[in-house]
């Protein structure tokens, strides 16, 4: 089980990281431009930014405390919050009549994540 939700944890800190990078460096004229972002004409350039640093914060929580054992209660709160972020995704998509599937999975992953180690918290450092 513990590799299980490691391996949750991992994949989904790495797809949030990327993410969220891709939100915080890219121009958001770049990102309205992009077909595939077009959801991003919805959002302030500031909006964008701070989704992306949301993400990228969700992703550190999902690993660091973790991993320390400092603080473990702060995993499963990222992978909730996270869910939470991704299901206004979700309903973005919806609203603008696009594909949702794939954030749609994320965040039934994060909420399963979330779940999974509120119920298997890693050891405390003590």
């Amino acid at each position: 089980m513990k590799k299980l939700i490691w391996t949750l944890q991992i994949l989904l800190a790495l797809a949030m990281t990327g993410a969220g990078i891709m939100k915080i460096t890219k121009a958001p004229a770049d990102l309205r431009a992009d077909p595939a972002m077009a959801w991003a004409n919805d959002f302030t350039d500031t909006q964008i930014k701070l989704i992306g640093a949301a993400e990228v914060a969700g992703a550190v929580g999902l690993i660091v405390p973790a991993a320390t054992g400092i603080a473990v209660f702060l995993t499963p709160l990222a992978a909730a919050l996270l869910g939470v972020l991704m299901g206004g995704a979700v309903w973005t998509h919806i609203r603008r009549d696009e594909p949702f599937t794939v954030p749609l999975v994320i965040t039934l992953l994060l909420f399963v994540t979330a779940y999974l180690r509120f119920a298997n918290p890693p050891a405390k450092k003590s």
